[in-house]
């Protein structure tokens, strides 16, 4: 696709569509057309959102509204579970490419989705399932050829890909007992949403730290399906989930048990060679001094990577900005593959520091 490439973004107002809105605002070659949203009809979005004033004024239309029907190019689902089933088919009948933010479309049967809702607590009826089979997991690290191809993309969810691309090299190389890993996984708030809840209310988030979804969170279908195609063989996870007092940013700590003796240097080799035509991905030793502040603002993956001799554990810290790479810029990322261009357009810049 050279021409210019019309944008629909449904969901628009949340965290996940203002993200996609700031990006797209710098893209040399596509046009956002038209801002979705149940909230804030008919206001500019520059009205909700100050900063956005003079990149996108656009007003916000309700789902029905006919100029919210035309016909664009690609359109982004920033919307929660069960929304993209429903309404992805009509989008794809009028040609354009669908990228998903939700969970409704990273999986390609009815059977795995059950098992993703079932931990939501979510109805498991897929809506949709005609179109299950035809979508593609959006982790263009993994699967680039298939996304170039594909017409109907379900983004990662922020948890699996700061996992997922943690441990990708290390299950393709078969270095790690596929059966001991452990994530060790913290988020800033706002991977909670944009949605009024009392537990991340002020005063009750700041200085509090706290684990949830200990009984089964649902990224662990996404890690666990994702690393057993790599590894040739199941893979069982021990995944936790907790939420830091700060805005932004996801850092993970993976754990696993070494098969056989590997130096540092050997694993750096083996994922430097892994993520060689991955500009997103950069690898480290354990010595380099990055955290959530190295990836703010960035579609950027940060790995460590760092060998415990004493107890021939393989551990990698893994860090992302949940809000970019595990969200919307992973999301303009995708739709850079699917539209045929480089992957780093309009996501090739410099972080927010401090």
């Amino acid at each position: 696709m050279t021409n210019e490439i019309k944008v629909k973004i449904v969901g628009a107002t949340g965290y996940g569509g203002i993200g996609i809105i700031e990006l797209l605002s710098q893209h040399p070659c596509a046009r956002i057309v038209s801002l979705v949203a149940r909230e804030a009809i008919g206001k500019k979005i520059s009205e909700i959102y100050p900063h956005l004033e003079g990149h996108c004024d656009l007003p916000v239309l309700a789902a029905d509204d006919p100029a919210a029907q035309e016909p664009v190019d690609v359109v982004f689902f920033s919307t929660p579970d069960r929304v993209g089933m429903e309404e992805a088919k009509k989008e794809l009948s009028k040609g354009a490419k669908v990228i998903d933010y939700s969970g409704d479309f990273r999986f390609t049967s009815e059977e795995a989705y059950k098992d993703y809702a079932s931990r939501m607590g979510k109805d498991t009826t897929h809506l949709s399932p005609e179109l299950l089979g035809t979508n593609v997991y959006g982790m263009p690290e993994l699967h680039r050829e298939d996304i170039k191809h594909a017409n109907l993309v379900g983004n990662p969810g922020c948890f699996a890909t700061s996992c997922i691309l943690g441990l990708a090299p290390a299950m393709k190389s078969h270095i790690v007992n596929p059966k001991s890993i452990i994530c060790d996984c913290k988020s800033g708030v706002s991977g909670a949403g944009k949605k009024v809840n009392q537990t991340f209310h002020f005063p009750e988030r700041c200085e509090q730290i706290n684990a949830y979804r200990l009984s089964g969170h649902q990224h662990i279908c996404e890690v666990e399906r994702e690393l057993g195609l790599l590894a040739g063989e199941e893979v069982l996870i021990t995944f936790t989930a907790q939420v830091l007092p700060i805005s932004r940013g996801i850092l993970s700590t993976l754990y696993g048990d070494l098969n056989s003796y590997y130096s540092e240097e050997d694993v750096l080799q083996i994922y430097r060679d892994f993520y060689k035509d991955s500009p997103f991905v950069r690898v480290y030793p354990s010595t380099a001094a990055v955290g959530t502040m190295t990836v703010r603002g960035t579609n950027r993956c940060a790995i460590v990577v760092s060998v415990d001799k004493r107890t021939k554990k393989l551990r990698v810290v893994s860090i992302i900005d949940n809000l970019m790479k595990g969200q919307a810029g992973q999301a303009l990322q995708n739709m850079n593959v699917m539209c045929s261009l480089p992957e780093t357009v309009g996501l090739d810049k410099p972080g927010m520091y401090p």
